[in-house]
């Protein structure tokens, strides 16, 4: 599968999946006008490949400033994809970024968090 990389925008994260290593990040807002269009042929082929996967170490960071209600939904089913391919014999470290005085993005990872029972997830304070 070809690696997936995809510019922030105003609106949109940046997109850095790389496939052949399992190393996938997202990075920036997340507001997009149409979030089904932007973001599901992103986890299509994020899906596909971790269903392929077995015994390997996967590794996605998130650093979002800042993401909308709609976005927040994607984001828990992408957890819970990460979260199977854990239970499937994978190893999955996920790292939620936040910047240090935004309490928000913070509480947002935990809560994503706790509905994990497989994958690590490590919570990253960012230096200003």
């Amino acid at each position: 599968m070809e690696n997936l990389n995809i510019q922030a925008t105003q609106r949109t994260p940046e997109v850095d999946f790389n496939f052949e290593k399992s190393i996938f990040f997202l990075r920036g807002e997340s507001y997009p006008e149409d979030v089904t269009s932007f973001y599901g042929p992103v986890i299509s082929q994020l899906r596909e490949h971790l269903a392929s996967r077995e015994g390997v170490e996967i590794s996605f960071g998130f650093e979002l400033i800042y993401f909308n209600s709609s976005t927040a939904k994607i984001l828990f089913g992408l957890f819970e994809n990460l979260d199977e391919a854990a239970s499937a014999g994978n190893k999955v470290n996920i790292t939620w970024a936040f910047e240090e005085d935004d309490d928000n993005m913070e509480e947002m990872g935990a809560e994503f968090a706790e509905d994990l029972e497989h994958a690590d997830f490590q919570l990253k304070q960012l230096k200003g």
